[in-house]
């Protein structure tokens, strides 16, 4: 908690304290000195407190009327010092949340070749727990002010808004972005996303969620690279654990969810060129230097080899996909400098 609300909430406590002991003082006093019932007491506690100009339930000798003035004094100074506290607060916390949202739009403002998360859903917490756990830099568009508030934090940076609107594309970076997925619950909003954030930025790898089967070519044509549709993908994994349950699960044990648990990797080949005799895979000796195994290789094209042979050539813009035990993969990144 920011230390300055706090001391606010500190200073509200006190003047809630403080309204209370008058109250007690106020209901006391009338019940001894006037012989009030509680309720009259009680009554002409909170008539003097507030000052309302209401008549007494019956007169007050000399004693009381001096008790009931510094009653009165006392009252409005502490509700004064009330109203003046809780007005602050206010204020303060309307210039704290305002000062908040500066900061974080001005680490936006300096982020580069990031990813955008439109919808802070089910499938975009997970893309954002996937992230996290890769240290790769993100923004999170999302229009409903409760999960932000929520879930905002240094690690997970938001842009309130509407992800169709060019603006809110634009305060999240879009022309800055690398790639962008789109995982809001509706196909048509999803669709407005990908066209406005293709329109904008036209090199950046846009993915995006589909819920019915019909929005899968829509999605490819108005810009999206890739389309993910969740249900068809955990139907078919549920009945791949019937038809071959071990290799599935031995596909999820190769699942990533966090650098200390990786065992597959993929390295751009620019990354390899730290020496100047590195051609093929071979030159490599991945396997002797770090245990790790290349079990995969993607061209300047996009055309996937797998297990590909040990004299292929490492060409410019292509990749290598190895596959190895964390504490490898470990000697990998600390051999290459992958991130």
């Amino acid at each position: 908690m920011n230390p300055l609300i706090k001391f606010f909430r500190v200073k509200i406590y006190t003047a809630v304290f403080l309204l209370l002991v008058i109250m007690v003082i106020g209901v006391l006093g009338f019940r001894i000195m006037s012989d009030y019932s509680w309720i009259d007491s009680f009554y002409m506690t909170v008539i003097t407190i507030t000052t309302v100009g209401f008549g007494e339930v019956q007169p007050l000798d000399d004693n009381a009327k001096i008790f009931t003035i510094f009653l009165i004094l006392a009252s409005v100074i502490i509700l004064g010092y009330a109203i003046t506290v809780i007005t602050e607060y206010i204020l303060s916390k309307n210039d704290f949340e305002e000062l908040k949202q500066r900061k974080m739009q001005k680490k936006i403002d300096n982020l580069s070749n990031h990813i955008i998360i439109c919808g802070y859903g089910r499938n975009g917490k997970q893309a954002a727990k996937k992230l996290l756990a890769y240290k790769k830099p993100f923004v999170v568009i999302e229009k409903d002010k409760d999960i932000i508030d929520k879930f905002q934090s240094e690690m997970v940076p938001f842009v309130q808004g509407n992800a169709n609107e060019d603006d809110i594309l634009l305060l999240a970076g879009i022309d800055r972005a690398n790639t962008l997925i789109s995982a809001l619950p509706n196909d048509a909003d999803n669709l407005f996303v990908v066209l406005s954030a293709r329109q904008i930025n036209t090199s950046m790898n846009i993915i995006s969620r589909a819920s019915q089967e019909t929005s899968y070519q829509k999605l490819k044509l108005a810009g999206a690279n890739n389309v993910i549709l969740p249900d068809r993908i955990g139907g078919d994994h549920m009945a791949s654990l019937v038809v071959v349950p071990d290799l599935i699960e031995f596909i999820d044990n190769l699942a990533i969810v966090g650098k200390s648990n990786i065992n597959i990797e993929e390295i751009a080949v620019e990354k390899l060129y730290n020496a100047a005799n590195i051609k093929t895979i071979r030159d490599l000796d991945l396997r002797q230097k770090t245990g790790c195994t290349v079990i995969g290789f993607k061209d300047a094209n996009g055309e996937y080899i797998v297990n590909p042979e040990a004299d292929l050539k490492l060409v410019p813009n292509s990749k290598i996909i190895v596959l190895g035990r964390p504490e490898q993969i470990q000697n990998l990144n600390s051999l290459y400098d992958i991130s």
